[in-house]
Order: structure tokens, then C-alpha cells, then sequence
């Protein structure tokens, strides 16, 4: 009997982001990713989405000494949380996960909203895990539909070429990789893997939920698209990230490095300063690409929250790496003012110092 083509699908996208190189009969293993003996950490929320691609990573790796760690986070955001982590562990070792783990975590929504807030804790204790058991890799189950949500987000937030980019197959957050091994693989698919499989899955009330942005997207703008367009724009969207991508990661990481160079670090809290200075004469010779991102970059450090920066303000303090922008200030998210400081970009929390005026 033929494998059905969602399943298949799922299968080839764990296959692929480990990666195995066929060896003979047996297998050998990236280095950086699963060396055998050890580790892989798959994220599983109880979803479609994360359920079918433990359900593959358990296929993928049953040959190996690779241990597959089911692991769910619990944001407690929602009532009965702790029921649902309790039941999804349970699922997870029922599906053959050599081991299992929960961890709960404190969302700090005060400054970036809850999503982002939810997020930043989430990959936090997931890395803090994989550290726990050894593991070198996080596999998270995003899919085309989010990646075409993200690119749609991220345009009308106005933050450019980096939104059209959306998420990146992998990253790291110190030693550990996070992989994005189902990217090319639809929601539909996923959920067809489930019922194949015989797994039942969790739909998340926050997912149609139009208190938030990303369910409105989800469940109004798309489909809006796809109907007056025509079907397939998810999969445009997605298309037209990862062809985007190399060139923003080019960019971007060119952006980091210079950055680095401009950087002076100078205790001056006690000034009312954040401690983030940037010279101006390094920055300045790059161009408007370069100052918009350094820009960037030193607004996040000085504490400003990356989902209420956008265009505008990246812009605006873009403009205060140009010698002679005076005494010019900028009012940013986060309670945050970057202004200029003779031959440098400085940051101080508004309210804090001489009197800010709008930028």
C-alpha cells in the first residue's frame, strides 16, 4: 500500500532538516544536529501541526540511538492548562517518545504584547530543556500557513524586506538549533497525517480567537485572498519568502557585524541612559540599508519591543546616524528616546534626562 502523499510529505520534511545521509545500511548523522546517542527535542502544543511532526520524528529516527524528547510548554493563559499538558505528555508517550517533559512559564506581556511575550518565553524554556537532555536541536511545527500568515503580518507592519523574508528554517539561541522542518507542508496536510495516524489533535481556541491579530489573518484575510486572487496565495506567499530570504540573511548578518563594530557600551544608567551607543562615522558611510538596520538593532538592545517597532520608528532613528541631525529626538515603543549625542546614537527611557520632543 502507498504511503498517502500528506503523510509522505511530513515524513520528507523531518527527513530532510535533520539531516540522515543514507550510509549503507545504516545511518550517520550531522554532527551539529543528532550525533548518535543523542538527542532531539520535538515541541509539541497537542495541534495538528506539532502531533504529526513528533509522529514523524519518532519514523524517522526509530532506526537510530537518537532519542525523540516530547516536550510541551505551558504558558497558563488559558484555563485548564494544566490538564492539557498533563493529557498531551500522556499522548506523546503513547506515540513512542522515548521520553517526555512539561515545563510551565511565566508570559511577561507588559512591554510586547501577549503573543510575542508567549513566544519569547516559550523558545526560552525550550532551549533551557534541550541544555537539560543533552539535545543539540528543537524541531517546531510550523507550516506553510504560518509562514504566509508571518509575511502577511509583517507587511502590514510595514517592516519591509525582513517581513517578506518570514521565518527562517532554522536559527540558533546560544548552542541549540531550532528547525522549522515543516515549512513546505500545508495545515491540511497535517491534519491528514493526524486522522490517517489515528491521532487526535487540539485545536487552540486562541487560533480563532479575533482578539489577535494573526487569528483575524488566519481566518479572515486569507481566505478573502484566496478567493478574489484565486487559490494558492499561501503558497506564493511562502514562495516568495524563501526566495527572499538568502538575500536578507546576507544583509542582515552584514548589519550585526557592523553593529558590532559601532557599539560602545557605557554604564550611564545612572545618567538615565540604557548603556547602547552607537558611533555615528562608522555607520554613516554604509547607506540607508545599513542605517536602517543598525538602527534596529540598537533600538531592540536599548529595550525597545521588536513587535511595536516598525517602519516608522526604525526610519526615524535611521535618520539620527547622519551627522548633524542635532538635538532631534524620537519617541519609541517600550518608554524608550533615542536622540543624538554629538558624534553618537544614544538611547535614555522617556521621561528621563532633558525634556524629549516628538520625532
Amino acid at each position: 500500500m502507498s504511503l498517502p502523499a500528506p503523510v509522505a510529505a511530513v515524513r520528507r520534511g523531518v527527513r530532510d532538516a535533520l539531516p540522515i545521509l543514507a550510509a549503507g545500511d545504516g545511518r550517520t548523522w550531522s554532527p551539529h544536529i543528532a550525533p548518535e546517542g543523542g538527542a532531539v527535542l520535538v515541541a509539541c502544543s497537542g495541534g495538528a501541526d506539532s502531533l504529526a511532526l513528533l509522529s514523524a520524528t519518532i519514523f524517522e529516527l526509530r532506526r537510530s540511538d537518537a532519542r525523540v524528547i516530547g516536550v510541551v510548554v505551558d504558558h497558563g493563559l488559558q484555563d485548564g492548562s494544566a490538564e492539557h499538558t498533563s493529557r498531551v505528555v500522556a499522548q506523546m508517550a503513547a506515540m513512542g517518545a522515548h521520553e517526555t517533559a512539561s515545563i510551565r512559564v511565566s508570559v511577561d506581556s507588559t512591554a510586547i504584547g501577549v503573543e510575542a511575550g508567549a513566544r519569547e518565553a516559550r523558545y526560552a524554556a525550550l532551549a533551557q530543556l534541550a541544555t537539560h537532555f543533552g539535545a543539540r536541536s528543537v524541531l517546531l511545527g510550523h507550516t506553510r500557513d504560518d509562514q504566509a500568515e508571518t509575511v502577511l503580518l509583517g507587511l502590514a507592519r510595514g517592516s519591509g524586506g525582513r517581513s517578506i523574508a518570514g521565518m527562517r528554517h532554522s536559527f540558533n539561541r546560544g548552542s541549540v538549533v531550532f528547525l522549522r522542518p515543516l515549512l513546505d507542508v500545508t495545515r491540511e496536510q497535517t491534519e491528514a497525517t493526524c486522522r490517517h495516524e489515528g491521532i487526535d489533535f487540539w485545536v487552540d481556541p486562541h487560533n480563532a480567537d479575533p482578539r489577535f491579530l494573526r487569528a483575524r489573518v488566519r481566518h479572515d484575510v486569507l481566505p478573502v485572498l484566496e478567493r478574489e486572487l484565486g487559490p494558492g496565495v499561501a503558497a506564493t506567499l511562502a514562495r516568495t519568502a524563501e526566495q527572499l530570504r538568502p538575500d536578507m540573511e546576507f544583509l542582515d548578518d552584514f548589519a550585526v557585524r557592523l553593529f558590532g563594530e559601532a557599539r560602545e557600551v557605557i554604564d550611564d544608567e545612572p545618567t538615565g541612559g540604557l548603556g547602547v551607543r552607537v558611533r555615528i562615522d562608522v555607520v554613516e558611510p554604509m547607506g540607508w540599508s545599513m542605517r536602517t538596520r543598525v538602527a534596529r538593532l540598537a533600538a531592540l538592545e536599548a529595550g525597545c519591543p521588536g513587535d511595536e517597532l516598525f517602519a516608522v520608528h526604525i526610519n526615524a532613528v535611521a535618520d539620527l546616524l547622519l551627522s548633524g541631525a542635532g538635538r532631534r529626538q524620537i519617541q519609541l515603543p517600550g518608554h524608550i528616546t533615542a536622540y543624538q549625542d554629538t558624534s553618537v546614537l544614544a538611547f535614555r527611557r522617556t521621561g528621563e534626562g532633558p525634556s524629549a520632543t516628538a520625532g
